[in-house]
């Protein structure tokens, strides 16, 4: 692809880049904050040529690119010239009209989107570990074994640490700070404070948040909390710290505020931490997690099959982020996660969808969209499935979501959980190896994985194959605006070349016009496009062709040959002009299938050769060969009328000019 073409399209149909506050990219999403969105072009969006699909959700712009977005973004920043890693370099950011939970999205997001690649590449290995101890490939003494371990757990252990650099850039505070804050939380004294033997007193004894108090600070009693694998203490410890930090920079001089800004932050931010925030928000995560439980042990099957059913259209609005959050706390309070597994089904059963339609389509393109997202799918990259197929065709995508319902509820029904955070697609199955190892509970993941994926293939092959190939909603007028344009371009050009040729300057006369053509004569109106159906481009008739060659219909000049062969203007002895236009959206081959035989300003006679085309191949590419002979000047004349009905042969009249 042009990324540079791309990316200045891109940067134009989200209003410029005065209009971009801050860009980033995910797995194949780039994500726009815009200062204002409706001066985005959203229509321009979805028709640019390696645009996906476009989201709005969580106060972001995302326009879906595919697995090549880390490329487009690349050169995006370049052509746009942002800097600070795509980031504009004013501060400003647009919350005014964002509601509570697109608040609540865009924060999880932006702290969560970073750390999702090694958090997912560290759970793997740790998943891989659990196997090979589990099949007794490695013992917990061996070395092999203990450096994977320390491998795989490292981030989710200090993952306080992690979160607080991600979470320092998102509430506005250096990231070495927001790092400090973490690290004080997993400090190996501070960690040990929960195991110790010396108990000073206990408070809220008898209820629910019982704490014994170890030590205090000042007098005050601290509440010893493992903050090792949390998440939600250190989000709210960085919030609080931002607080601290806005009240110090207006109280210090800006001469010490290098050091002592940060000195302020952090002598009040751990603290407070430590004292207030740590247990409450501990608690907080507690309680969160064992609602989620407890909704989940009512009815795991129910649940899975909600969250199979669903979870894709939570992806696509983002709320999805929500249960990630979910998911971390249930993990470091309970040790184990049932709620994301179910989800999991989904990018199975996009997957079997999407190898379907690859052997259902007889559209090249098509083809060429769906092996991709099949093979980005069995790692769990649903996206470029999602709203390169199955979204924009509605009932594919419905068909997924019912295959990724059953397989919801066959995890649910095995009691499959996540032991740890892991991969995507085929690499969440080492993520569900627990402490029993592999037990009944994977080998029921794998069934209902697979189960998913069968179940999405024969769905689409039996309920889903008319929608394949059929035209897309909401593409039909971008797709005519489209083609209306790239039509007024062709009649421009011609028109342009037509007054500059050599052909002699004869006022426009009646003649005949003989067919280019053999084959069947098909009423303009039926032409399955709009622009040549409606008359547009002006009026004549088209072939359907039965051979592969176009002649020249009258004795003139050649006034414009195509560069991709799919289309030749004519201006003839007597004044008329002639655009014959090989096919439908033909220019999209980019000349494969055609050979011009002619050029631009050569004199031709009625019958000579002009253009050799392969029927077959274009037909074979998805495309249909129905060939309108359009009169573009039409309205010089009082009447355009066809003569020719039926089956016709190169040089049999076919057009009457009067």
């Amino acid at each position: 692809m042009a990324y540079e073409d791309l990316s200045q399209k891109i940067i134009a149909n989200v209003g410029g880049k005065d209009n971009v506050a801050s860009v980033v990219h995910c797995t194949t999403r780039l994500r726009f904050k815009l200062k204002d969105e409706k001066k985005a072009n959203d229509a321009a969006m979805k028709a640019t040529d390696g645009v996906l699909s476009l989201v709005k959700a969580g106060g972001q712009y995302q326009v879906v690119i595919g697995n090549n977005v880390a490329d487009v973004y690349d050169t995006l920043i370049k052509v746009g010239g942002f800097s600070d890693g795509g980031t504009v370099a004013d501060d400003y950011v647009d919350t005014s009209n964002m509601s509570l939970m697109d608040r609540f999205i865009d924060l999880i997001s932006g702290i969560f989107n970073p750390i999702l690649g090694p958090l997912c590449a560290t759970g793997m290995i740790k998943g891989f570990n659990a196997m090979f101890l589990s099949l007794g490939w490695l013992t917990k003494t061996s070395g092999t074994y203990i450096i994977l371990n320390a491998i795989g757990d490292s981030l989710f252990y200090f993952l306080p640490v992690i979160l607080g650099i991600s979470a320092a850039k998102k509430f506005g505070i250096s990231s070495y700070l927001g790092a400090t804050i973490g690290a004080a939380l997993c400090y190996p004294t501070i960690v040990a404070m929960t195991t110790s033997k010396t108990t000073l007193y206990t408070l809220f004894k008898g209820t629910i948040f019982q704490a014994p108090i170890h030590i205090t600070f000042l007098g005050l009693p601290v509440i010893s909390m493992n903050y090792t694998s949390s998440v939600i203490p250190i989000i709210l410890a960085i919030w609080f710290a931002s607080k601290v930090q806005r009240f110090a920079k207006k109280i210090i001089p800006d001469v010490v505020k290098t050091f002592l800004v940060p000195f302020m932050v952090l002598l009040i931010t751990l603290p407070v931490t430590f004292i207030i925030i740590g247990p409450v928000a501990t608690w907080l995560s507690n309680i969160i997690s064992s609602i989620c439980v407890g909704v989940y042990n009512i009815s795991p099957i129910l649940a899975g099959i909600l969250m199979g059913a669903f979870w894709q259209v939570f992806v696509m609005f983002g709320v999805h982020w929500g249960f990630v959050a979910v998911a971390m706390a249930n993990l470091a309070s309970q040790g184990f996660d049932p709620i994301i597994i179910l989800s999991q089904a989904a990018s199975f059963a996009q997957t079997g969808v999407v190898l379907a339609m690859f052997f259902q389509t007889k559209n090249e393109k098509t083809k060429s969209l769906a092996f991709p997202a099949f093979i980005s799918g069995i790692f769990g990259v649903t996206e470029p499935a999602i709203y390169g197929l199955t979204l924009p065709r509605k009932r594919p995508f419905i068909l997924s979501c019912i295959a990724s319902a059953i397989g919801g509820g066959l995890i649910g029904l095995f009691g499959t959980k996540n032991w740890m955070m892991g991969g995507l697609g085929i690499f969440t199955i080492p993520a569900t190896i627990g402490k029993n190892g592999v037990d009944s509970t994977v080998y029921g993941y794998i069934l209902a994985i697979i189960a998913a994926t069968v179940l999405g293939f024969v769905f689409q092959m039996l309920f889903g194959k008319k929608s394949v190939d059929a035209p897309l909603d909401g593409e039909a007028a971008p797709a005519v605006a489209t083609a209306e344009s790239n039509a007024n371009a062709e009649v421009k050009e011609i028109d342009k070349d037509v007054a500059t040729c050599d052909a002699p300057k004869a006022s426009v006369t009646p003649e005949d016009v003989i067919a280019p053509l053999a084959g069947k004569v098909v009423d303009l109106k039926d032409v399955k496009d709009q622009v040549f159906s409606s008359g547009a481009m002006g009026q004549g008739v088209a072939i359907e062709p039965s051979e592969g060659k176009v002649c020249s219909p009258v004795d003139g000049t050649v006034a414009m040959v195509f560069p991709t062969g799919h289309a030749i203007g004519l201006k003839s002895v007597n004044g008329a002009e002639i655009m014959i236009h090989i096919g439908m959206d033909t220019v999209e081959l980019d000349g494969k299938g055609f050979k011009t035989l002619v050029e631009k300003g050569q004199a031709v006679k009625a019958g000579e050769p002009l253009i050799e085309f392969d029927i077959d191949a274009i037909k074979k590419a998805g495309y249909v060969v129905t060939t309108p002979v359009i009169v573009t000047n039409s309205k010089d004349y009082n009447e355009v009328k066809a003569v020719a009905d039926g089956q016709v042969k190169i040089a049999d009249k076919l057009l009457s000019l009067k």
